[in-house]
């Protein structure tokens, strides 16, 4: 171990007995004073963003090709599905490049899809009118690794039918899918990695401008009207874009790529199973998780064991004359539908980590891990002053227990109702207690044994940096680094390295919403399954009250028997969105 190496641990080791600052978030060191420290002195543990892309910019200026901005409403194909029965006719405009200077053009483009009856005089479907359409905006994105366009099909590869693509189309709405860069992109230079945080949501601002720098030349399609939809990783990203519309913080990255310059807010965002909240992520999953010792995914090794009490992390550390934000982070998920050859679980959203069929026992390291980043929770939800919907505060105790806790149960409890509603049998679960055809409590512990553990402590940022998420958080030559200095200062390798502030801030939707110059979407459809243990519950549903405490229009719920998936309620989830688009037009509450 260096030099540096070694007193950036002694740091950690004796400043964690230093209390958390009341109302400090132990991810970001959240006064305004240490975000401009972090961002101006990290020189020795990351390379500044703007310095990253100025160099990456400056590498490829020679050879870079340049393409129009303009949409050319004559490059089509006819084309016909077929759903439940029905002819659906549909106009193929693909592989458009949607921005003009690309780090990778072949992952910086689109196809969109223009029900056919549009382009007959005073066509409508579903009560929509080529200049009413709303625009379906799903992206392919998961485990943060590159997204492909999505498809029109009338075969999924996890449900066997129709996508929502194809279900969009059939209800009238244009579909516009952009491809978009992730962790693995190389760009057109062959050398650089180009798709690292936050490459992905600038990527998914750029394909928003397009279509409303081409709202006059595309045939059909209200570009008020931006309706995203997003699976794990995608999730993740669908919120981020609903949370940041045009924040300015992205507009250097957009720039360098070319994007147009025009709005890249949305109307709604659709988020399935969202893997987000990434420097919180460790600790809320230890919260739900912890005392269940087994993963079914096998996790790296642990780092240095630092004793620690609740209350005890401090907001962050410095090392010499940087500052290193205390925080945690991502996750990936359960019990899947079927098993191969090899022992693993197959039926994963498309790049999720691999599932193995049998559990591993986790290491005294990860348990220690697990025992501490449970502590860290509480401080952090009671700084975010979380109220339910009747006005109460929404706590924790240092225990884990409280009314935040109470709300997650009810959550899982509305879960359960519907199942038992609908004439299912579930006496044989001894997490639910139930009376009279009611659920009447939940025991949070039991739940945890029942759901299973997934990913070994700590579930994102692993002390080796060998976590998808890592990855996306690497440099430009695909080194990964961490985004937590929980983290960090386990790290035993030399030369171990933090993201930069900047990079995992504007990869965390929280640290928009509510924030000057920012443009949120009004309408949000969040699902996390009731069996999903790729992120804790307490995940969305953070996400979810700050967004209701804020004024947004929220609809989140827990389907019961649902797993790690996503657009699995594809005839609710239009349902949804035909009932926001139809209704009168409405500002925040």
């Amino acid at each position: 171990m260096n030099l540096k190496k070694s007193v950036l641990t002694m740091l950690a080791v004796s400043a964690l007995t230093v209390p958390f600052a009341s109302g400090t978030t132990q991810a970001a060191a959240a006064d305004t004073q240490t975000q401009a420290a972090v961002a101006a002195k990290t020189a020795a543990t990351a390379e500044p963003a703007a310095q990253t892309a100025a160099k990456t910019t400056a590498a490829k200026a020679v050879k870079q090709q340049k393409y129009s901005l303009k949409f050319d409403a004559k490059n089509y194909t006819k084309e016909t599905l077929q759903l439940n029965g029905q002819a659906v006719a549909f106009r193929a405009y693909r592989n458009i490049p949607y921005v003009s200077k690309p780090a990778s053009v072949a992952s910086e483009s689109m196809s969109i899809f223009i029900p056919e009856k549009y382009f007959s005089k005073g066509g409508t479907v579903n009560g929509y009118t080529a200049k009413t359409a709303p625009i379906f905006l799903p992206n392919g994105v998961g485990g943060y690794m590159p997204g492909q366009i999505t498809e029109p099909s009338d075969n999924d590869r996890m449900s066997g039918g129709a996508n929502a693509a194809l279900v969009a189309l059939s209800k009238g709405y244009v579909v516009a899918a952009p491809a978009i860069r992730g962790r693995t992109t190389v760009g057109d230079d062959g050398t650089t990695y180009v798709g690292k945080a936050p490459a992905l949501i600038v990527d998914y601002k750029a394909a928003v401008r397009y279509l409303r720098y081409n709202r006059h030349r595309l045939p059909a399609g209200d570009t008020d009207k931006i309706i995203s939809d997003g699976t794990s990783a995608g999730g993740a990203l669908s919120a981020l874009l609903g949370a940041t519309g045009n924040s300015k913080e992205y507009n250097a990255e957009l720039k360098a790529i070319g994007a147009a310059h025009e709005r890249d807010d949305i109307f709604a965002s659709m988020d399935y199973c969202p893997i987000t909240n990434l420097d919180h992520a460790d600790m809320a999953y230890e919260w739900m998780f912890n005392g269940v010792n087994e993963a079914y995914q096998s996790g790296g090794p642990a780092g240095p064991m630092i004793q620690m009490q609740p209350g005890q992390m401090p907001a962050f550390l410095k090392a010499g004359d940087t500052v290193i934000p205390m925080g945690p982070g991502p996750v990936v998920q359960p019990a899947a539908t079927s098993e191969s050859e090899d022992g693993t679980v197959t039926k994963r959203p498309a790049n999720a980590p691999t599932e193995n069929a049998t559990a591993t026992s986790m290491t005294a390291a990860e348990i220690t891990a697990s025992e501490q980043l449970k502590a860290l929770f509480p401080d952090y939800v009671n700084s975010l002053n979380l109220k339910d919907k009747n006005g109460k505060a929404l706590t924790l105790n240092a225990d884990g227990t409280g009314s935040f806790a109470d709300y997650i149960k009810s959550v899982y409890a509305a879960s359960a109702q519907s199942a038992l509603d609908a004439g299912e049998d579930l006496s044989d679960l001894d997490w639910l207690t139930i009376e009279d055809g009611r659920v009447k409590d939940v025991d949070l512990a039991k739940y945890a044994a029942w759901a299973t553990r997934l990913k070994a402590a700590p579930a994102f940022d692993k002390f080796d940096r060998s976590s998808g998420e890592n990855d996306e958080f690497g440099t430009t030559d695909n080194t990964p680094r961490h985004f937590t200095g929980f983290s960090l200062t386990r790290d035993m390798t030399a030369g171990a390295k933090m993201a930069t502030w900047d990079d995992i801030r504007r990869m965390n939707p929280l640290y928009f919403i509510g924030a000057k110059n920012v443009t949120v979407a009004l309408h949000w459809r969040i699902r996390h399954g009731a069996k999903d243990r790729d992120t804790t519950l307490a995940i969305p549903a953070i996400l979810a009250l700050t967004l209701e405490n804020h004024g947004y229009d929220v609809d989140f719920a827990s389907p019961w028997g649902k797993g790690h998936a996503g657009d699995y309620d594809l005839t609710e989830l239009f349902d949804w969105t035909d009932s926001i688009c139809k209704a009168p037009k409405t500002s925040k509450k």
